[in-house]
């Protein structure tokens, strides 16, 4: 049976036909789910079945479609803006602005669900052998978990269903559930895939490995929702000890990969050797790319990184931006070409940050292109709404047609790997008080390391004191959470839910001045004309929240916190005269 996985391949098909013998004049029926005893007996069936659950990885995106889960559609800190369909950049708010009609995210995860929930129910009574039951009702658990996990991170008490339903199953119209009660299920779900799926490591598929990953990743969340949402220490510790016991399960088989982009920017035959991947989405010439690349390397402005994220990043000598001994500042020198280059600024930081952005600064008026080690230009002319352009996802050695060219790009994308593990493990033990020297040796010190900084111990990162430390928490974590911010830049939406699960969107309220720095870019002092060539300047910065036609700006309130139901879905309750509350202030 042939082992590799090409995502994005296998059709997501509301039939739940054979995979082999399509042509059979016995086929199954092509328009309705079957429950034939006999589909489900065989393995290949089923195997086809789960294939489908690839495709809910976006990775890079698929094809030309812009969607994926890396960079642009991030609303953060770390990134000041997002595109508005035919008006080019635009200042980011909140995703919703009032609920709309039908939250596409409710219902495309249900439809989800009950793929997973038919596979389990029909496999579960199925003539295979048991170990290969529990491998696939595993890798539906998994599946499962996630989009229950993902649904309560958006709405908070949701609707639980285990069961597949009809038009006529009244559990249809069921409750809300508690989602504590919920994120339990999930958990129970997520042990049950780590404990079963036969598979150890194989980097393209789902295996014991991936399923721990995600558990870190879920714990994570809940536990530090369970603190500083609902103030159930408690609960906390169970979670954060299930992150432990995750990583742990995860940590000995991996290595760090030698560099840090080669985790962005590998072929399908890199990523898939890199020691340091747990489990990736690969791509393939003339079958599968995407066009990740080609957005950040058009003439069309792009959102850049933030003054904030650019100031989080540590000094060469392991010091934040106000104790540092290193040249503190950011504004660049003009080159011969009257570019502003940054080379020297980034020098003396945290090597990370000149493998995330362009070391040359690009807007408006004064445009930067980039080359290859030949010298060969690799893009378009680059602008950015800050200043900084992102290269993290480019690897200018492909050439310029793979480059810009919608849906030829085939660098593959991470969706697992060790360094998000080491800073679950991290975080966790910080949390519960039991972070040790020897746990920062092997987690937090190996990423500083690649990273060009010097070791750190408790004791160290617990007496930075860093000023710019607006989130209440102690020294020690907010270093921790300092390092995931950096290692995972503008990676998997990681930076907007970590600001939700320690319950810090506020940080995201433009409107509060100690939160200037989220809507200015780069230092522009270095150009003549930077006031003039299409950009507004703000003490010598680059203010992406402003134009000529005045100022955007961003109110945070706790709605923020939760997406909106569907007023469709509401008012088909509201029909039966069953309760359906709308999240709180929508």
């Amino acid at each position: 049976m042939k082992k590799s996985i090409i995502f994005g391949m296998i059709a997501g098909a509301v039939a739940l036909s054979s995979c082999n013998d399509f042509l059979d004049d016995n086929r199954y029926p092509l328009d309705k789910q079957t429950d034939n005893p006999e589909y489900w007996n065989n393995e290949m069936n089923v195997k086809c079945q789960c294939n489908y659950f690839y495709s809910e990885y976006l990775g890079y995106g698929n094809g030309t479609s812009w969607t994926n889960d890396f960079y642009y559609r991030s609303l953060s800190d770390d990134q000041s803006a997002k595109i508005s369909s035919g008006s080019g950049i635009i200042f980011a708010d909140w995703d919703f602005q009032y609920a709309p009609e039908k939250n596409s995210s409710w219902d495309a995860t249900y439809t989800v669900i009950r793929r997973c929930n038919i596979i389990i129910n029909n496999v579960e009574v199925s003539t295979l052998p048991e170990k290969v039951k529990a491998n696939y009702i595993g890798i539906a658990k998994l599946n499962r978990a996630f989009q229950y996990f993902d649904i309560v991170r958006k709405f908070g008490d949701v609707c639980l269903v285990t069961e597949v339903l009809d038009v006529n199953s009244p559990e249809l119209y069921g409750p809300r559930v508690n989602r504590n009660t919920v994120m339990d299920f999930v958990l129970d779900d997520i042990n049950y895939a780590a404990e079963n799926i036969t598979l150890q490591s194989s980097k393209s598929e789902f295996s014991k490995d991936m399923a721990n990953a995600m558990k870190s990743q879920i714990c994570l969340f809940e536990g530090a929702f369970a603190k500083y949402h609902q103030n159930d220490n408690a609960r906390a510790e169970k979670y954060f000890n299930e992150v432990v016991n995750a990583c742990n399960a995860v940590m000995g088989s991996y290595r760090l990969a030698p560099t840090y982009r080669e985790n962005y920017n590998s072929s399908r035959t890199a990523i898939l050797a890199n020691p340091e991947m747990i489990f990736c989405k690969t791509y393939i010439s003339g079958q599968l790319g995407h066009s990740m690349c080609k957005y950040l390397s058009s003439n069309t402005p792009i959102c850049g990184m933030t003054k904030d994220a650019f100031d989080a990043y540590l000094f060469k000598d392991g010091k934040p931006l106000a104790t540092t001994g290193e040249v503190k500042s950011d504004a660049g020198k003009l080159d011969a070409n009257g570019k502003i280059d940054l080379t020297d600024v980034l020098a003396v930081r945290d090597s990370r940050l000149s493998q995330t952005i362009d070391d040359h600064l690009a807007y408006n008026g004064n445009q930067f292109t980039r080359t290859d080690a030949a010298g060969t230009a690799v893009s378009d002319p680059l602008a950015s709404n800050t200043g900084y352009t992102i290269k993290k996802y480019v690897d200018v050695n492909v050439g310029y047609d793979a480059i810009t060219n919608d849906g030829s790009n085939t660098v593959c994308a991470p969706i697992y790997w060790l360094a998000n593990v080491y800073l679950d493990y991290a975080e966790a033990r910080a949390e519960l008080g039991q972070l040790t020297d020897t746990d920062v040796a092997n987690t937090l010190n190996k990423l500083y390391a690649r990273a060009g900084l010097p070791d750190q111990t408790v004791a160290s990162l617990s007496n930075m004191n860093d000023p710019a430390n607006n989130m209440g928490v102690s020294s020690l974590l907010w270093e921790v959470r300092r390092c995931r911010r950096c290692e995972l830049m503008f990676d998997h939406y990681t930076r907007y839910w970590d600001l939700i699960r320690w319950h810090k969107l506020d940080l995201l309220d433009t409107t509060k001045p100690e939160n200037i720095d989220i809507v200015l870019g780069a230092n522009v002092s270095a150009a003549d004309d930077a006031a003039n060539a299409g950009v507004i300047v703000t003490d010598g910065y680059i203010n992406s929240a402003k134009t000529t036609a005045g100022t955007s700006t961003r109110v945070f309130s706790d709605r923020e916190y939760l997406q909106p139901i569907g007023t469709t879905l509401l008012n088909l309750y509201n029909l039966k005269d069953i309760e359906f509350k709308q999240n709180p202030g929508w």
